[in-house]
């Protein structure tokens, strides 16, 4: 067999670890958003790789997004990389269960600067925070919070989101498991369901990136 056949075949094998990991890491991450990760890792938070939150910046940046709301704070990374897509007026309105993460998230944002204005960290349960949102109010919808309720994220996302918004879903792969039909735990379930519902919604123009731990991107129409 010739080299060059026997590089096409490994082409449609897919991609590798090595060239995951790449593409992952070729954006490096500033320094704040660096240490926010630290961070998360060292407070037992989720923590977003550095390809997701270079991605969550270019899709800011692309979208001039001025309002953004984010399920799931932990320590600020993802929240960080928001403000260095946003625009100059943009607001984060970020919601976490755990008060305690949040602490360390404003004192990440203070720490770059950025006007107290242009952030509410609100603690409690989002499911309840959601329902207070004013619809169609919001051009990006970032999911990273309790992989039970994401479900019932997806819903709020399509009634917060402003025609041409963004839902952003992060774990949408969750370490192996989705993919893999003979894997069943509870959090692998209510990801597909969750990734179900935003087809069967029909709202959405809808993209899966193999970005960290799984990105699902989705444009609502």
């Amino acid at each position: 067999m010739s080299s060059s056949r026997s590089s096409k075949n490994s082409a449609r094998d897919g991609l590798d670890s090595r060239s995951l990991s790449y593409a992952d890491d070729l954006i490096p991450a500033v320094e704040a958003v660096r240490t926010a990760r630290e961070q998360a890792v060292l407070s037992g938070a989720p923590a977003l790789s550095n390809g997701a939150c270079a991605t969550l910046t270019m899709l800011a940046r692309a979208l001039d997004a001025q309002a953004v709301v984010e399920i799931g704070t932990s320590t600020g990374a993802s929240g960080l990389a928001f403000f260095a897509g946003m625009n100059e007026r943009g607001v984060l309105t970020s919601i976490d269960a755990q008060a305690q993460w949040q602490v360390q998230a404003r004192q990440a944002f203070i720490a770059e600067r950025i006007p107290t204005r242009r952030f509410r960290l609100i603690p409690g349960s989002p499911l309840d925070v959601l329902n207070n949102l004013r619809d169609g109010a919001y051009d990006i919808v970032f999911i990273n919070g309790d992989k039970l309720e994401y479900v019932e994220y997806v819903a709020a996302a399509l009634r917060l989101l402003r025609p041409g918004g963004l839902l952003i879903i992060h774990d949408v792969l969750w370490y192996n498991t989705v993919a893999n039909p003979g894997r069943e735990g509870d959090e692998t379930i209510i990801i597909r369901e969750a990734l179900d519902a935003v087809q069967a919604a029909e709202s959405y123009t809808t993209t899966l990136l193999t970005v960290g731990n799984g990105l699902l991107v989705a444009v609502k129409n």
